[in-house]
């Protein structure tokens, strides 16, 4: 229980408890994670094989990258720990029909108790939420098997990143509600690279997610200056 009391902000996870009931409507205030949950998952199934696999979606939210992963037939466990998301991601999963292992816990005690547990671990949108992010990061790499994938998704912290996912995003153009991000908190790629490099991990990619305001599509690719995702390897 400590290491769950440690690294958890309750602030971060009161901000999601109102939109519980609206987590999986399509055009809601968290449409951007609809909308973006396709590149996702395509980045992910292009660089490992999800059929039969077991997948751990950390800070899993309401279930929309959990539900994506366990149609594409990998066996599914999601942890959060916010009550009002979990519910979401519950409600929705007996009306889908799937069948995930969603549980109330951190990255960090999931790890005493399943290390090397999963042959993918995937962490999106968590790491800028948190008073420890390499703390998570570390979990991860624990609870990986060796010779596993793990997918990281997450902000880089700059001033181009504070004027187009926070100023422009949040206040401009409402991609996401206001007071969503706390750009301190965003992690530059050379950060996580460390991190992984400690952590055993070889780093196969990193790539840029971008929003074009005018066509409202959304892209893999290209720079790393705001939206990014990484791919590690566990080595062993």
């Amino acid at each position: 229980m400590g290491l769950q009391r440690h690294n958890i902000d309750p602030m971060e996870i009161d901000k999601f408890k109102p939109l519980a009931s609206r987590w999986w409507d399509p055009n809601g205030e968290l449409k951007a994670l609809h909308d973006i949950n396709p590149l996702r998952v395509r980045y992910i199934a292009e660089r490992t094989d999800l059929t039969g696999k077991r997948v751990l979606d950390v800070g899993c939210g309401g279930g929309i990258l959990s539900e994506a992963l366990a149609a594409r037939g990998a066996e599914v466990t999601g942890i959060d720990m916010g009550e009002a998301a979990l519910w979401a991601a519950r409600n929705h999963m007996q009306r889908s029909g799937l069948a995930i292992d969603y549980r109330r816990s951190t990255a960090e005690a999931l790890s005493a108790s399943a290390a090397a547990g999963f042959d993918v671990v995937v962490c999106f949108e968590l790491l800028e939420h948190v008073p420890a992010p390499a703390s998570v990061f570390d979990a991860c790499a624990r609870l990986a098997k060796p010779g596993g994938d793990l997918f990281f998704a997450t902000l880089n912290r700059n001033l181009k990143s504070y004027l187009f996912a926070v100023i422009g995003a949040e206040y401009i153009l409402g991609l996401v509600p206001r007071g969503t991000h706390a750009h301190r908190r965003f992690i530059k790629p050379s950060e996580m690279a460390a991190w992984g490099q400690t952590g055993g991990l070889r780093l196969e990619d990193l790539t840029g997610l971008h929003f074009n305001p005018l066509t409202k599509k959304y892209t893999l690719g290209g720079n790393l200056h705001v939206n990014y995702l990484a791919h590690f390897h566990k080595t062993g």
